[in-house]
């Protein structure tokens, strides 16, 4: 059995979430999401969404065998739990391949890193971009900084 882990943040589903899983999970017999913890999010902007409404997001897709929130203190701790044989990233996923690679052999996972090209179709393909979108549309003037200098 040839599983996958794919993991991410997952804040605003979008196509390019599931782009990333169905390549991922083309890779391999099963696939494996790890959806982000709130607290561990520091390289972007706090997701909006709550975590327990992300993973339940992840869990109903048909492509993912099994979801589970990622562990506040340790990112390994749900790969080796999992023990697979890739793990993929999404094309702007901040983790530098060699580096992760190595962090893996160090733990002593033996597991390959793949990273998964960026996603071209239609529609909003980022959270950012359906955040702005609504903003335009739903808010207008929200936002907007405005000059106080006189």
């Amino acid at each position: 059995m040839r599983r996958v882990v794919a993991t991410g943040t997952f804040d605003i589903l979008h196509p390019g979430h599931i782009y990333y899983l169905e390549k991922s999970r083309e890779l391999g017999d099963e696939l494996h999401v790890i959806v982000a913890r709130d607290v561990n999010v520091k390289h972007k902007p706090a997701p909006v969404v709550p975590e327990e409404q992300r993973l339940c997001m992840i869990k109903s897709l048909a492509v993912v065998d099994d979801a589970r929130l990622g562990d506040d203190g340790d990112m390994f701790r749900p790969i080796e739990e999992v023990d697979p044989a890739i793990i993929t990233l999404g094309f702007n996923q901040h983790f530098s391949e060699d580096s992760l690679r190595k962090a893996l052999r160090n733990r002593g996972i033996d597991a390959e890193v793949v990273r998964i090209g960026a996603y071209d179709g239609p529609g909003y393909a980022g959270s950012r971009l359906i955040m702005k979108r609504i903003l335009e549309t739903r808010c207008p003037g929200e936002g907007k900084e405005t000059d106080n200098t006189d």
